[in-house]
This record gives C-alpha cells, sequence and structure tokens, in this order.
C-alpha cells in the first residue's frame, strides 16, 4: 500500500513539471500574464487530486474483509412501541366471581373506573354487548389509546344500501328505532409503565391524588385500563351528547345482543354436539343383511327400528314362518311420522304391520295375528291347555320382567351416571333382586328338557323373552356384573335355554352387534313406557 501511495505521488510531480515545462514553451513570449494564470490554476487542481487521494487512503480501513462484513450487518431496529390490546385476545373466563356486580357496574359507569389488565380482560367480555365501538384515538408523545363507544340502543345508519342481488343471502334482521339511548364511554388503554403523573389522563390523576385504590394499579408498572361515561360531559373532547345513564335496563341490552363469553359459550355447546356421535339407529351386523334381503315390497309390511326389542319380537315371529314381507326401518322418534305408520299407530311408534289395507300395531297383538294367518308353523302348541300356560307366561314377561328390565336401565343414581358405566357393587339393588326373582319363576316354569321354554322347539314365549335375554349380557351384565343376571352356569336349566336363543338362526338373523346395542341405550329407554 506504501509503494502504490509513493508511486502516485511521484507520478502527480512528473506532471506538474510537464506540464509546467510545456507551459513555459508555449506562450512564454506572447502571453506572460496568462502564463502565470494557467500554471497558478493546474498547480491548485493537481494539489486538490493529491488531498483527495491522500484522505481516501485514510479512511480505508486496514482489513477489507472486515470492512466488508462491517456492511452486511444491520443497525439493530429501534425498541418498538407497546402494541394496542385486542379484545379478541382476550382469554374469556366463563364463570368469574362476583361476575352480576361487575356487569352492574360496567353497565351503569357512575363514575371513573380503573381495572387491570386481568380484571378487564375477565369482566368487559361479559358486558362487551352492550357497547359498540365507534372510534379509537392514538397519540404520538402519550402512552395510552382511546376507545369510543357508544351504547349498542343508539343505532346507527346502514353503512351500504342493500343489495338487489336475488342470490345473495339476506340475514334476519329487524330494524330497531334509533337513538333510544345516549350513553357514550370511552375505554382508555394504558401502556405498562405509563404510572408517571404527567403521562396520565386528568381524570386518572385527579383519582390517584384523591387516594383511592387506582394508586396501586397505576403504580405497579403493567397494563391498566379506565372507562368512564363521556356524553354530554366533554370527556370525550367535545361538549356534545346527552348526559345521563341508560334509558333502558342491563336485561334489555341482553335481549338485544348475546355478550361476547355467552356467544362462545353458545358455540362451543354446538360444537360439542356435532362431535358426539350420533347413535347408529339403523340394522347392523347380521339384522342389516336379513332386512337388505327383504327390502323388496311384498304384501306384508313391518316397520320396525333394529334397537327395539318389541320389533325384534315380531321380525323373529316372521323370519320362523318363513313368510315373504317387507323390512322397512323407522325411526319411531323422527317428526312427522310417516303416514302408513301413523295409520297402523297414530303415534308413530314401532313396531307396526300392514297388509294391504289393514293396519295394525302393539306387539303382542302382532304375533297373535301373524299365528291365525300362517298357521303352518306353529308358534303355539295345539293343546288348550298348554296354550293357556303360554298366555299365562307371556303375561308374566310383560307386566313383570319387562318393567323390571327397564328399571335396571335407569341411572343407578341422582347424578345421572352414564347409562354404560359399570356398578361394581357386590349387594345387588332391589330391582336386581325382583328382576332374579321374575327370572327364576319363569326358569321354574320351563320344560326341564328343553332347551327353549315348552321343549325342542322355538315357542311365542321364547319369542317374547328373547330381546330381552339379549340384552341381559350387552347391557345389564356390564352395569351389574355381580348381579348373576347373566351368569348362566354351565348345565343349567338358565344356561341350555340362553345358549338356544342365542344360536336361534331366526334370532340371530335379526340380531345387531354388542356396541350397537350399548349405543342405543338412551333410545332403548325412551320406548319403555310405550310397552311395544
Amino acid at each position: 500500500m506504501r509503494d502504490m501511495k509513493a508511486l502516485w505521488h511521484n507520478s502527480s510531480i512528473n506532471i506538474i513539471n510537464s506540464i509546467n515545462s510545456h507551459i513555459n514553451n508555449s506562450i512564454h513570449d506572447i502571453f506572460p500574464s496568462l502564463q502565470a494564470f494557467i500554471k497558478a490554476t493546474i498547480i491548485l487542481i493537481l494539489i486538490l487530486i493529491l488531498t483527495l487521494t491522500r484522505n481516501r487512503d485514510k479512511l480505508r480501513p486496514a482489513n477489507p474483509v472486515h470492512d466488508y462484513h462491517r456492511h452486511q450487518i444491520e443497525p439493530p431496529p429501534p425498541a418498538a412501541a407497546p402494541a394496542p390490546y385486542k379484545l379478541s385476545q382476550a382469554k374469556l373466563v366463563i364463570d368469574p366471581p362476583d361476575l352480576q356486580a361487575w356487569r352492574e357496574r360496567l353497565f351503569h359507569v357512575d363514575n371513573l373506573i380503573i381495572l387491570t389488565h386481568e380484571q378487564f380482560e375477565t369482566y368487559f367480555p361479559h358486558i362487551d354487548n352492550v357497547y359498540s365501538h365507534r372510534s379509537t384515538q392514538r397519540y404520538k408523545r402519550k402512552p395510552f389509546i382511546s376507545h369510543y363507544w357508544d351504547c349498542r340502543m343508539k343505532g346507527r345508519p346502514p353503512g351500504t344500501p342493500k343489495s338487489d342481488d336475488p342470490n345473495k343471502k339476506k340475514r334476519k334482521r329487524s330494524a330497531r328505532e334509533r337513538d333510544l339511548c345516549d350513553v357514550k364511554i370511552k375505554i382508555t388503554e394504558y401502556f405498562p409503565d405509563a404510572g408517571a403523573e404527567a403521562a396520565l389522563d386528568r381524570d386518572v390523576a385527579a383519582a390517584i391524588a384523591a387516594g383511592t385504590a387506582a394508586h396501586s394499579v397505576v403504580s405497579a408498572g403493567q397494563r391498566f385500563w379506565t372507562i368512564q361515561r363521556v356524553n354530554g360531559n366533554g370527556g370525550n373532547g367535545k361538549a356534545d351528547g346527552v348526559a345521563g345513564p341508560h334509558r333502558h335496563t342491563l336485561e334489555r341490552s341482553d335481549e338485544i345482543k348475546k355478550s361476547s363469553v355467552q356467544r362462545f359459550v353458545s358455540t362451543r355447546d354446538k360444537e360439542g354436539k356435532k362431535l358426539q356421535r350420533t347413535p347408529q339407529r339403523k340394522a347392523i351386523g347380521a339384522a342389516q343383511e336379513t332386512a337388505r334381503m327383504h327390502s323388496r315390497k311384498a304384501d306384508l309390511r313391518l316397520y320396525a327400528a333394529t334397537f327395539c326389542p318389541f320389533s325384534q319380537r315380531v321380525w323373529i315371529a316372521l323370519e320362523a314362518k318363513g313368510q315373504a314381507y317387507q323390512y322397512i326401518e323407522t325411526d319411531p322418534f323422527k317428526r312427522p311420522a310417516p303416514t302408513p305408520l301413523l295409520e297402523a299407530n297414530p303415534r308413530g311408534r314401532v313396531p307396526a304391520i300392514r297388509q294391504g289395507d289393514w293396519a295394525c300395531s302393539d306387539s303382542a297383538v302382532i304375533l297373535e295375528y301373524l299365528e291365525d294367518i300362517y298357521p303352518d308353523i306353529p308358534l303355539f302348541p295345539s293343546d288348550p291347555r298348554l296354550r293357556a300356560n303360554c298366555r299365562l307366561w307371556i303375561h308374566h314377561i310383560n307386566t313383570r320382567l319387562v318393567p323390571t328390565f327397564f328399571s335396571l336401565l335407569q341411572p343407578p343414581t341422582s347424578s345421572q351416571r352414564p347409562l354404560n358405566t359399570i356398578n361394581t357393587s357386590t349387594t345387588p339393588t332391589s330391582s336386581v333382586a325382583l328382576f332374579q326373582s321374575h327370572l327364576t319363576a319363569l326358569i321354574l316354569a320351563a320344560d326341564e328338557q328343553g332347551p327353549y321354554f315348552l321343549g325342542p322347539s322355538l315357542s311365542l314365549v321364547d319369542i317374547h323373552f328373547a330381546p330381552f335375554a339379549l340384552r341381559l349380557s350387552r347391557i345389564l351384565h356390564r352395569r351389574y356384573p355381580n348381579a348373576l343376571l347373566a351368569d348362566a352356569t354351565s348345565g343349567t336349566r338358565w344356561h341350555r335355554w340362553l345358549n338356544a336363543l342365542e344360536m336361534d338362526p331366526h334370532i340371530r338373523a335379526t340380531t345387531g352387534t354388542d356396541e350397537f346395542y350399548l349405543e342405543t341405550v338412551n333410545l332403548l329407554l325412551q320406548t319403555s313406557n310405550e310397552g311395544g
């Protein structure tokens, strides 16, 4: 570097001498005065060039690599101003303490209210339905922002004209009279460390000077808020508006619009209901295949629901008879109910059958009808005494076992425990003991050899009882595992009967999965008062 500077310096001196000699030879005799002027000017220019060159060399750093990196490093950004708070950022507290008192206080705003950030975030979302934001005022040299809100009852003109587009979805809104209230409030948001008296609003400073509890809020060095009513008192920097409180009640504001918290809870509940699994109501498992095989139109139509044990009774009988029929899966809780179903049962309940112009409901009546019109495969014994005996025990099933069965489905405690939870109590309840006694009486009345009630063949007694026997192990045994309701010891009469019902092809063809019966317990409970 030093060699280059010396070379440049010597070259400049040589140039000056050369130019000087040339000037002396060219204009020595012509313009003596001009010669002196030009010479002096050229010398000054060259001196200036030499000076600039030397200064540039002094300013250039010794290490050019370091100079490169110096230009690559960006200077640190200036400290950012605190970002204003957004109400949508609030961590909603559903049920804070003293909620009603705070709502009344923030509704009336009789005096200046100073709140910590936590208090504002907790309670204002419970009252924001009363007010409607109008404007925000920011300050360059003050550590706070002012937000102005009008009472929602004041109203305002529509922002845009109504659309004439027929494809645009119209909101269901009703026009409300304007200027029903004149309240305007100012909500001032103070940034952290804004406690210096010179930076405070005059009303806040006055409240602190008065020795109120606001001093502890302001002096904490945290973000805080103030709320004051400004209509008609010049608090908004203007002398406009009508002074005074609200001209309506808080309840009236709640009728017009829900608060942010109320809307959040409502949305959450709706989403929760959507996420709840809707119980499968249609046929599933083997029952689904059987229903598909009998989906074609036939003279005899059966309106039934797979989860309903009374419907399964009629379905088993039709399968056992081997007659043509059309199975129509029906939701008994859907309204309006299908007209053909209402003609058979005005309450729209299942099961029901329709044959031509004639219709009938109630499972016991339908089973008697099927026995009369399809005598080729009898389900009643021909002996009048045995037939009467069967009717007696069918009555026992319908009036004693079935009502007790449904009572066991009810929640076991007042806390409404879910129906599919397990009660591990070793002491059976009175309903369990009563059901056990009714079941024992039925077993003792059955044929000793079995395996069905009357012996080797399926009868109407078995059909009346089978849907409930299947649900003993699938539902009740999970609730009362130690009550021995379905714990049939191998080789006993009850074990042989239950096994015969489980393995019967006609019963299996109309049976859904175990999970299906667990999921439809609540639907089953709703059929308990119908009697099937």
